[in-house]
């Protein structure tokens, strides 16, 4: 106990004021970090990333001031480096998110009214395709760039429309499927292939390849995807690679508003 007692005296020795500062500095930096990763595996490996780092620096600390423990010293330096590799690994599709987000600009991709024209013309497709029991996959790009997969694609460049829409996921067509592309107000490519999310990291098991290929390219990305069941009908909304589903009209008004204009 002496030990411990030992090292927050010395802690304490600081500014009250710097150590506020960094304080809430460090929240902020944490709650950003949670709040980005919330709900995805990402979120229960950092939680175990900051248990083990807080708990092995603590622990290592006092022993080695403690007891002068050579080797056990050697490996403190050591820690943090191996901390960081472990989280580089780990965090790999959330740290590429990231950095994509960063670097990649918004460009100017249509007026305000255009955009919520299109968002409407949305919103018509996906409710006509659900009453049907049409499977549709919708992905609609943000900022970061989504090129890589519309190359896989058909370039369509069309105006959204809802006939358009309809008519790409009518069963039997050629581009029925796969994605569409939506950046804008333009349908920009059909029959994209997308990543599948890992089955170890999404939860339930009932879900198809099409719930799958929602929740691995929003998690590699910045993009929304709508996903329309075939089987029972039932609309579902993926961001941040989480899968909210059976939205009804109004939920996706609300939703596509905030994310198209």
């Amino acid at each position: 106990m002496e030990p411990l007692i030992d090292y927050f005296r010395r802690v304490s020795g600081y500014d009250w004021w710097v150590v506020v500062i960094e304080l809430v500095l460090i929240g902020l930096v944490v709650y950003w970090v949670v709040d980005f990763l919330e709900g995805t595996r990402g979120e229960r490996l950092f939680r175990g990333v900051i248990f083990i780092l807080v708990a092995g620096v603590l622990i290592l600390n006092l022993l080695v001031r403690r007891f002068d423990f050579a080797r056990l010293q050697y490996l403190y330096k050591g820690f943090l480096i191996a901390v960081l590799i472990i989280a580089v690994a780990a965090f790999q599709p959330e740290i590429r998110r990231v950095l994509i987000r960063i670097g990649q600009p918004r460009f100017w991709t249509g007026t305000s009214r255009q955009l919520s024209k299109a968002a409407e013309e949305v919103i018509a497709a996906v409710t006509g395709l659900s009453a049907a029991r049409r499977g549709a996959i919708i992905v609609i790009e943000r900022r970061v760039a989504l090129g890589e997969f519309i190359e896989s694609g058909v370039r369509i460049d069309g105006e959204v429309t809802a006939d358009l829409l309809k008519t790409i996921f009518y069963p039997g067509t050629a581009l029925h499927d796969m994605a569409v592309i939506i950046r804008g107000n333009r349908v920009v490519a059909a029959s994209v292939q997308l990543p599948l999310a890992e089955v170890g990291s999404v939860d339930g098991t009932e879900l198809g390849s099409r719930h799958r290929a929602a929740i691995g390219i929003t998690a590699g990305s910045d993009a929304a995807c709508l996903v329309v069941s075939e089987e029972t009908g039932t609309i579902s909304l993926a961001e941040n690679g989480r899968l909210t589903r059976g939205m009804d009209e109004s939920d996706l008004r609300k939703h596509l508003l905030s994310i198209m204009t």
